[in-house]
């Protein structure tokens, strides 16, 4: 059957090479062109759907055209929005190394040095330089390693990079990482339920979070005992002294503690030495000399002060420099006190209490002293006037060993040879003639030689020379003594002649009999 869609040509015959074409006919072709137009027509209305399927997915003509316009278009500038995709991944990814070479063109520099790429050779043998040696095959370095080897040994005193010292690029990456950090946080708080109450600041009691460190001294221990450690008041520096007529300074950072200096004092051996107010300087006393030792840091002077004018004694042992920084008090024989001048080395007072002096400590403001006699009785001097203000005695002491006071004015701890400790309120001790003591601490069993607060007059810590690992610490806020310290299982303390906090708590430091100063870290506080 005959499909009506499909038009029939007529079929032409091919004549043989050379034949004549045949002739036209007229009527003819006009019939076949008619038939033609009306298989158009019928192939026109049987097409409309189909017409219409293709300007639903096609368009138009119109839109096609443009769609074929903006293919073209896309073509042209694909390049450019994948090149800024990956510059936008490489910046979110923060790896500049990868995005620089993709930015920088080829570009030649205006101007060349020759000299710039000629590598100098520095000498390091110079007295400025001899220190970055690390051998004696670096006679010489090229400045540009100089540079770097200047840049990681200023790094490494800084602990890190400094904030400022950071490129733009790096502090923006940072800044987004805290705040990726601070969007975690919220949202952990927000999918979390339970107790949101942070933990309180102040020093729990009970066990005490404490780490062993190495010894302070360790780049330089000492052969007999210690007698002095002491933390500078400002630096991160912590101080030694000893019959081996030696003072060493070192760095306290827990792990290596380098030492800084040593100096000898020639026939000398020290019985106490201490850093001054303003930590400038160090005041050492000796055993059965009169004479006493000032060393200004600063300047790197030892001065002898070999007389005292106004002092009669037949020696200079036991001292403390007073909260002013500008006067020294001196314990001396017969109960006398002696308040002198660092800067004319002259006594501008004198007082004297009954029997003979034991120890001395100073009020939080520097207007007061307590000194605790060997009869057990306290007496409180006011400088100013220098006038006897209150005396009471000692609850229960039969001899008087030690005192000391805590900073923040609240409490006044005195020792006694039976190693009792007693805690007592300095408001009180101030006002009453027989105040009664808020706690007796009685974990010594030989004689309390040595008291010292922290300087947030949360821990006091006592201990006694006449036995190995006599050292405790008592938690100020509930009168109670850590369980964990010392650690039992083995020695670590000896005899403690010394006991020192640094200027924030973060450590603490005992001088013992071995010639060592173990080191303690107690992590509760964050700061040195």
């Amino acid at each position: 059957m005959e499909d009506k869609n499909f038009m029939k040509l007529p079929e032409m015959k091919r004549g043989k090479k050379g034949t004549k074409a045949p002739k036209r006919n007229p009527e003819k072709e006009e019939e076949i062109r008619q038939s033609n137009v009306e298989s158009l027509a019928v192939l026109g209305k049987t097409n409309r759907e189909v017409k219409q399927l293709e300007e639903l997915v096609f368009g138009t003509g119109d839109e096609l055209l443009d769609k074929l316009v903006e293919e073209e278009d896309e073509e042209q500038t694909g390049p450019l929005l994948a090149l800024e995709d990956t510059i936008e991944e490489l910046g979110e990814s923060g790896d500049e190394n990868e995005l620089q070479p993709q930015l920088q063109t080829a570009k030649k520099p205006a101007w060349v040095d020759e000299d710039d790429e000629l590598e100098e050779e520095v000498d390091m043998k110079h007295r400025f330089r001899r220190n970055l040696m690390k051998g004696e095959a670096e006679a010489t370095m090229s400045k540009q390693k100089l540079q770097q080897r200047m840049r990681e040994q200023f790094q490494k005193s800084m602990g890190g990079t400094p904030s400022w010292a950071e490129s733009s690029p790096l502090k923006k990456k940072k800044k987004a990482a805290e705040e990726e950090d601070s969007d975690d946080e919220e949202d952990n708080l927000l999918r979390r339920t339970g107790n949101f109450v942070a933990s309180s600041d102040s020093l729990p009691s009970g066990i005490l979070m404490i780490k062993k460190c190495l010894h302070a001294n360790s780049a330089r221990p000492s052969e007999t005992s210690l007698t002095t450690v002491q933390f500078h008041p400002s630096a991160q520096v912590v101080m030694t002294a000893g019959i081996d007529h030696s003072i060493s300074l070192f760095q306290v950072d827990g792990k290596t503690n380098p030492k800084i200096q040593s100096i000898h004092l020639e026939r000398f051996p020290i019985h106490k030495a201490q850093f001054s107010q303003d930590g400038e300087t160090v005041i050492a006393t000796s055993l059965k000399n009169k004479m006493f030792y000032v060393y200004d840091m600063m300047e790197g002077r030892i001065s002898p002060v070999h007389t005292v004018r106004g002092l009669n004694e037949a020696r200079v042992k036991e001292f403390s420099v007073c909260p002013d920084g500008g006067t020294l008090l001196l314990s001396g024989t017969s109960g006398y006190l002696h308040l002198l001048t660092l800067k004319t080395k002259e006594v501008i007072h004198s007082m004297k209490i009954n029997g003979n002096i034991s120890g001395v400590a100073f009020s939080h403001d520097g207007s007061k002293i307590f000194a605790n006699s060997e009869e057990g009785e306290v007496y409180v001097w006011d400088i100013r006037s220098s006038r006897c203000v209150n005396r009471f005695m000692d609850d229960g002491c039969v001899k008087g060993t030690s005192i000391a006071a805590s900073r923040n004015g609240q409490y006044l701890a005195c020792g006694s040879q039976s190693g009792v400790v007693n805690v007592y309120s300095q408001e009180a001790c101030l006002n009453s003639a027989s105040p009664k003591p808020l706690k007796a601490v009685m974990n010594l069993l030989t004689s309390a030689t040595a008291l010292t607060f922290n300087p947030t007059s949360e821990i006091l810590a006592i201990a006694s020379r006449c036995e190995d690992e006599a050292v405790r610490l008592v938690h100020l806020p509930s009168l109670t003594v850590f369980s964990n310290f010392p650690v039992a299982t083995r020695k670590v303390v000896y005899r403690a002649s010394c006991l020192d906090f640094s200027p924030h708590s973060g450590f603490f430091s005992v001088a013992n009999n071995k010639g060592h100063a173990p080191l303690f870290r107690l992590l509760h506080y964050k700061d040195f």
